[in-house]
C-alpha cells in the first residue's frame, strides 16, 4: 500500500504539531507518525509533568519556610505522599495530552499512524517506509518531509556508569518515594531544577558541578543561585570532574569519584541522577539513505531556514540541537511550512530569545550576556541590582536573587537582561519587548512601571545607571 501527500511528519512533538496545524491551514494533507507516546516530550515527561512537581516541591518549600519569612504565621511541612503526587501529575499529564494533543489532532483531521518510520528511496526520491503496531508496511511519498523526533536524555560516558541504575531527568519523576540522599550529575537548566524538586521534597542532596551552574549564563546569577542552594541544603561542588560511578554492594549506595581540582574525593549516596545533557534522537531513521547529513552529536545539519542537505527533507526542534525549548520547536515548525509552501525563504533568528529555568527563585535571560556583548566588540556597560532595592521583593520577603542588565556605552541601547528572581521569566518576557523595540536606559527609566510588581525591578536597573536607587524612596520615581 502507498500514498502520496504534501507533508510526512516523523513526531509528535510541540514542532509537528505547529507544523502539522500550519500546514492543514493551508489546505495540504499531513501524514504524522510517532513510534512512542503521542505529543513528544514536552507533555509526557518534560514541561508538564516537571514544572507540576517543581509547584507542588515549591508548596511544600514555601509551607515548611512561612514561619521564619513571615512572623505571626505557623505551617508545617510533612512527609511526602511520593506515590499520590506521582498520580497527580500523571493525570494532569493524561489530561492535556487528550486535549491538546489527540483532541487537536482529531478537530484538524490530519492522519496519525502509531509505528516507526524510515527513510528509503534515494535522495532525489525519498520515500517513507512505515511499520505500524499491528505489522502493517506502508510507503509513504511526500512533497517535503520533516524531522521533528526531539531529542532524549544522555548520560556522559564515565566509567562504570553503565553498570548502576542511575535516574535521568524522566526516570526521576516517576519514582514512588523520595530518596534519602541523591547525588546529581551536572550543573545545567535539567540539573539545578531536579535537584532543587528532590531537596524540598525531602532528599539530602548534592550536585557535583563540572564548571559552574548554569554556565552559559551571567556569572552573577551562578553564584546567587548557589546561594540559594546553599540556603536550602544542596551541596554544590565544583568544579568537579566525575572520574567514575560505581554500586557499593555492600552498603548498597551510589559513590561518585571526583577530582575537585586537587585528590579524589568519594561521594556517596542512594541514588544518582545524571543531567549531563540530551541529545538529538536521529538513530534508525536512516537519514544517510536520503542524503541528510548529520552532526557529532546525531543532530541534522540544517540551514537558517532550518532545510536539510536534501531540499525536500527539513528538521525541527531539539532534532536540529538548536535551542532545547518547545516554544523554539513550535516556531521552528510552523516556519518550515512556509519556508516549505509558501516561499518566503524566513530564517530562525535567537537574538532576543528568552531562556527560562525554573528554580525558585527562578533564572530568566533574554539578549546577550556580558561576555556575550564584549566577544562582539561592543562597549558595553552593566549594572547588577539585588532584589533588596526592590519592593516587590521586600512584601514577598525573599530578597535572593538580582536583576542585570547590558547596555551599549555609545548608545545606551539594552542588549541584554537577566534576572534571577520570583516570576524571572515575566521579566524575561519583557525584556524580549525592550530588546525588540530598541528600547534605551533612558527609554526604560521614563517608561510606567507598576508599583509593587517584580517587572518595575527592571525600571529600577535601568536607573541604577545614572542614580544612587538606595536614595530612592520605595514609591517614588
Amino acid at each position: 500500500m502507498g500514498s502520496k501527500i504534501d507533508l510526512a511528519i516523523i513526531g509528535s512533538g510541540g514542532a509537528a504539531f505547529a507544523a502539522a496545524i500550519r500546514a492543514t491551514g493551508l489546505g495540504k494533507s499531513v501524514v504524522m507518525i510517532e513510534r512512542s507516546t503521542f505529543g513528544g516530550t514536552c507533555v509526557n515527561t518534560g514541561c508538564i509533568p516537571s514544572k507540576s512537581l517543581l509547584a507542588a516541591a515549591e508548596a511544600r518549600h514555601t509551607a515548611a519556610d512561612a514561619a521564619a519569612r513571615f512572623p505571626g504565621i505557623g505551617a508545617t511541612a510533612g512527609p511526602v505522599n511520593m506515590p499520590a503526587l506521582v498520580r497527580g501529575k500523571q493525570s494532569l499529564v493524561e489530561s492535556l495530552r487528550g486535549e491538546k494533543y489527540e483532541d487537536v489532532a482529531d478537530a484538524y483531521g490530519w492522519r496519525v499512524l502509531h509505528g516507526d518510520a524510515s527513510f528509503a528511496g534515494s535522495p532525489d526520491a525519498p520515500v517513507l517506509h512505515t511499520v505500524t503496531g499491528d505489522g502493517e508496511v506502508e510507503m509513504i511519498e511526500a512533497e517535503h518531509y520533516l524531522v521533528a523526533t526531539g531529542s532524549a536524555p544522555w548520560a556522559a560516558p564515565i566509567p562504570g556508569l553503565a553498570t548502576v541504575d542511575y535516574l535521568t531527568s524522566t526516570t526521576a519523576m516517576e519514582l514512588t518515594e523520595v530518596p534519602k540522599s541523591l547525588l546529581v550529575l551536572g550543573g545545567g537548566y535539567v540539573a539545578m531544577e531536579q535537584a532543587q524538586l528532590f531537596a524540598r521534597l525531602g532528599a539530602r542532596v548534592t550536585m557535583l558541578v563540572r564548571s559552574r551552574l548554569a554556565s552559559k549564563e551571567e556569572p552573577e546569577a551562578s553564584r546567587a543561585l548557589e546561594d540559594v542552594f546553599a540556603d536550602e541544603g544542596i551541596q554544590v561542588v565544583r568544579p568537579a570532574e566525575v572520574t567514575s560511578v560505581v554500586h557499593d554492594s555492600d552498603s548498597g549506595r551510589v559513590v561518585a569519584t571526583t577530582n575537585v581540582s586537587g585528590p579524589e574525593q568519594e561521594f556517596r549516596a542512594d541514588r544518582v541522577l545524571v543531567a549531563t545533557g540530551r541529545r538529538p534522537v536521529t538513530e534508525g531513521l536512516n537519514l544517510d539513505v536520503v542524503g541528510v547529513k548529520t552532526g557529532q552529536a546525531g543532530e541534522v545539519m540544517v540551514t537558517d531556514q532550518l532545510q536539510s542537505t536534501n531540499r525536500r527533507v527539513w528538521a525541527a526542534g531539539d532534532v536540529t540541537g538548536h535551542h532545547e525549548f518547545v516554544y523554539v520547536a513550535a516556531q521552528h515548525g510552523a516556519m518550515i511550512v512556509d519556508n516549505a509552501f509558501t516561499s518566503p525563504d524566513r530564517a530562525i533568528d535567537y537574538a532576543h530569545l528568552p531562556r527560562v529555568t525554573f528554580t525558585s527563585p527562578a533564572l530568566a535571560a533574554v539578549g546577550m550576556t556580558e561576555e556575550q556583548a564584549l566577544a562582539a566588540g561592543i562597549r558595553c556597560d552593566c549594572r547588577v541590582l539585588p532584589l533588596t532595592y526592590v519592593p516587590r521583593a521586600l512584601v514577598n520577603r525573599d530578597t535572593r536573587g538580582l536583576i542585570k542588565i547590558v547596555a551599549d556605552t555609545d548608545t545606551g541601547r539594552v542588549l541584554g537582561l537577566t534576572a534571577v528572581a520570583k516570576d524571572a521569566g515575566e521579566l524575561a518576557a519583557a525584556g524580549v519587548y525592550i530588546l525588540e523595540g530598541r528600547m534605551t536606559l533612558d527609554q526604560v527609566t521614563r517608561s510606567w512601571a507598576p508599583y509593587l510588581t517584580m517587572a518595575e525591578g527592571i525600571k529600577i536597573a535601568a536607573q541604577s545607571f545614572t542614580t544612587d536607587v538606595s536614595k530612592l524612596s520605595c514609591c517614588a520615581v
